[in-house]
């Protein structure tokens, strides 16, 4: 008798059972990969818009202790606060410091997401 070559059905059947097993881990990794990406250009768009009213509210001349809401077109909505920082140091210098807050909170997938930018800023004392 001859002897036959080639794979048994169990063979074929275990092989496959295991591609398939493999192909799904690969595929659950790219769709996390696509969530990290997704996600992490929500936070790039917000940071550039944050950074874009952080440099308009420093800019301004008018810097008195204030608080104020406001929506972007994007849909972020942005805490913006304005208080005196260090005021006991710095009662005797001609300066006065300014700490600047601006909390941005949107809406990434299902999740709402924040974040917060500080700053400060040295202004002329007002007499």
């Amino acid at each position: 008798m001859k002897a036959q070559r080639g794979f048994t059905l169990l063979e074929v059947l275990a092989a496959v059972a295991i591609l398939g097993m493999a192909l799904t881990v690969i595929l659950q990794l790219f769709s996390a990969n696509l969530g990290g990406i997704s996600a992490s250009d929500s936070y790039l768009a917000a940071s550039l818009a944050a950074d874009a009213k952080m440099r308009e509210v420093v800019a301004k001349d008018d810097f008195a202790e204030k608080a104020w809401s406001e929506t972007t077109e994007e849909g972020y909505r942005m805490d913006i606060s304005i208080k005196p920082a260090l005021g006991e140091r710095t009662e005797s210098l001609p300066v006065q410091l300014h700490e600047i807050t601006l909390s941005v909170r949107f809406e990434s997938g299902a999740r709402e997401r924040t974040f917060t930018l500080r700053t400060l800023r040295v202004t002329a004392r007002s007499i």
